[in-house]
């Protein structure tokens, strides 16, 4: 798909949703002082973090809290009572609880990857707005079924690519590719999300707070160890592929404007053998964009942090862009034949930092080597949790002050060609797109 039809398409909906969105303001508005009344379903680690991120926006009422695991339950309704005074209503069941709470206006899912789709579904269908973390599903199946639930419904549902909402994303966008041409022309995309093996141990777990077996299996899990580690397992999730890549592919396609028209990848499980997943993946996309070609090469591996955590750089004939949710790792490096820059540091737009250290004469290779680029740092800083914007955007989009910057029809563009990773590593062959692959 090129760039105009992918951003004519998305902005068609998202101005949908806005639309959309206004029966559900006047309700609030009218009806509890624009309160919005939230079922928090999944209070997991991610529940949490979302959970936290909320508690800093105004006019939101926990009313409910829904997990399978008591411990989950019980914690996060004792947080939901030290932030508004009262504890919410619980429930271990989310059908249980669209059947007997009245008057919500939102669901925020947090629950394992094969749960977003029949959980998000449910919701819609009952007529709540929606807001689902990332990766939408654990198939491509199920994340169609969450756009068709959304527009059947005609209710919002943000996904949660929180960097869509991040200001230095949008402000890297929208001002320095898109406005300056900062970059001259992309030809090349890099990114990254490397973890040591000290953090991608299995998750443990206390043996008194054991579910029992009869609630696990009615859930999907076999076990205690599945139920705390199911990214590990093929039928529960997309692997790290999903878990961490899909954040910073999405960027690649957000930024691109388009869908890649390939990819090809190779992966092993190199160090945890036995889980289910592979454990380092590499994967090469190919877009044919409105600027010309471009080749993306993403990287996600679990058993060394080397090469600087996790980033995504646009790399241009004139500059490359180094972008982070990590201030400290975002930077932009000006090619030496690039045009003078002087106007847009004087307006602000960008800061230099220090040029390093020339390479030693002695050194016989660096006489072939480019001339070290200038460096400049990208001025401003998120001083809020990372998703806290994402949030606030949903939740005026809501309230019909703002437009979603992620509905589930755009993060499922994004996201379609993600679901096509493992498939082709596991072939050990390129797949060339059809458009029925990235279509709902």
């Amino acid at each position: 798909m090129k760039r105009r039809e992918f951003l004519s398409k998305s902005g068609t909906v998202a101005g949908a949703g806005l639309i959309l969105g206004a029966p559900s303001i006047l309700k609030a508005a009218e009806g509890n002082n624009n309160k919005v009344n939230v079922a928090l379903i999944g209070m997991g680690k991610q529940g949490r973090v979302l959970f936290e991120a909320m508690s800093n926006i105004p006019g939101i009422h926990f009313q409910t809290v829904c997990d399978i695991w008591d411990y989950n339950l019980d914690g996060g309704a004792k947080k939901v009572q030290a932030l508004q005074g009262h504890m919410p209503t619980k429930y271990t069941d989310i059908d249980e609880l669209l059947e007997k709470e009245k008057g919500l206006d939102v669901a925020i899912v947090a629950t394992p990857d094969f749960w977003h789709s029949p959980h998000t579904v449910k919701c819609l269908d009952a007529g709540l707005h929606v807001y689902c973390e990332k990766m939408m599903s654990n198939t491509i199946d199920g994340a169609r079924a969450m756009v068709r639930a959304m527009e059947r419904n005609k209710k919002l549902c943000q996904i949660g690519h929180q960097r869509r909402s991040n200001p230095r994303y949008r402000y890297t966008l929208d001002h320095l590719i898109n406005h300056h041409k900062i970059c001259g022309t992309i030809v090349n995309i890099n990114g990254q999300w490397n973890r040591a093996v000290k953090s991608s141990q299995d998750i443990k777990y206390s043996k008194r707070l054991t579910i029992d077996s009869d609630r696990l299996a009615k859930y999907g899990f076999k076990d205690m160890h599945q139920f705390m580690n199911w990214r590990f397992y093929r039928d529960l999730s997309g692997g790290p592929i999903s878990d961490l890549g899909a954040h910073q592919i999405d960027v690649f396609n957000w930024f691109l404007g388009c869908q890649p028209k390939s990819v090809f990848a190779s992966a092993g499980n190199d160090y945890f053998k036995t889980r289910e997943h592979f454990d380092n993946v590499m994967a090469i996309f190919e877009y044919d964009s409105e600027q010309g070609p471009v080749r993306a090469f993403y990287q996600v591996l679990t058993t060394t942090s080397a090469g600087g955590g996790f980033y995504e750089s646009f790399m241009g004939t004139d500059a490359t862009i180094k972008i982070s949710e990590s201030a400290a790792s975002s930077s932009i490096f000006r090619e030496s034949t690039a045009p003078e820059w002087d106007d847009l540091i004087q307006r602000g737009y960008l800061r230099r930092k220090p040029a390093p250290p020339k390479p030693e004469a002695t050194d016989g290779i660096s006489s072939y080597a480019s001339a070290a680029p200038e460096e400049f740092t990208i001025p401003g800083v998120l001083n809020k949790p990372p998703h806290q914007n994402h949030l606030e955007n949903f939740f005026a989009s809501v309230r019909g002050d703002a437009t979603l910057n992620c509905d589930a029809r755009h993060a499922f563009e994004s996201e379609a060609p993600i679901f096509w990773v493992n498939p082709s590593a596991l072939q050990k062959e390129p797949i060339i797109f059809t458009p029925e692959q990235l279509q709902v």
